[in-house]
């Protein structure tokens, strides 16, 4: 497997993404029509913690983290790595060390779709990190590779330059071109859920909130009492 590093590709404006450093997983996918998502099997191994940076992707071998060596000097402030393999891995290709390089560099996190390792040591250096998998597992240095080239990940491409946001419910890819219209969205979405919300405290219902009602409705669900229910009458 031969590869390439390509070098200074075009990021999405740091404003931008500190912008959409301050909504949620969820908050943002929605804001995108619900799309953006790279899948629950991606977990972070740390709780209470959200980062958002611009991405530098790693393409690497199965068990093989040479890409990962050539990657951290292609990394700086405010960057996400995110690592993917040719196909499917679990072994521990991270851990505290490529942590303790990348921290120096100023990146803020970790995306890897296969395994990572020294979780303990990672959530006491405060680096934070989501995978697909946890593994002791080593694994080589040995087969080529390609640094910041579009990705996939559960079906969303990851492009150098892109957004990546993630907190505890998951990880969210925003196109780099995107980014500034997509914080606007986010920020819409979240003043109406805090409308909602407060609407909520009073004692409103979703039901009406929402206009659900009606579509129960014609939906054909009815409301009957225990005693009806009971005696069968489901008319």
């Amino acid at each position: 497997m031969s590869g390439v590093v390509v070098t200074d590709p075009p990021k999405a404006a740091a404003e931008d993404v500190e912008a959409l450093a301050g909504y949620g997983v969820a908050t943002i996918s929605e804001a995108m029509g619900r799309t953006g998502l790279l899948g629950p099997g991606i977990r972070p191994v740390q709780q209470g913690v959200r980062v958002a940076g611009t991405a530098v992707t790693v393409l690497s071998w199965p068990g093989d983290n040479l890409m990962i060596h050539a990657a951290v000097e292609q990394c700086g402030e405010g960057d996400v790595l995110v690592v993917t393999t040719t196909s499917p891995s679990t072994d521990g290709m991270f851990g505290e060390l490529f942590a303790t390089a990348l921290r120096r560099r100023g990146v803020r996190g970790l995306v890897i779709d296969a395994g990572i390792r020294d979780t303990q040591e990672l959530r006491e250096m405060g680096f934070a990190a989501w995978s697909r998998a946890v593994s002791a597992q080593g694994t080589v240095k040995a087969t080529g590779g390609s640094v910041n080239v579009p990705v996939a990940v559960d079906g969303q491409v990851i492009r150098p330059g892109d957004v990546i946001v993630a907190d505890d419910d998951g990880v969210v890819v925003v196109p780099r071109e995107k980014a500034r219209r997509t914080a606007e969205a986010s920020e819409a979405r979240e003043n109406k859920e805090a409308a909602s919300r407060a609407a909520f405290v009073e004692g409103q219902l979703g039901l009406d909130r929402y206009g659900l009602r009606e579509k129960l409705r014609r939906l054909g669900v009815v409301y009957q009492s225990y005693d009806e229910y009971a005696a069968g009458d489901r008319s």
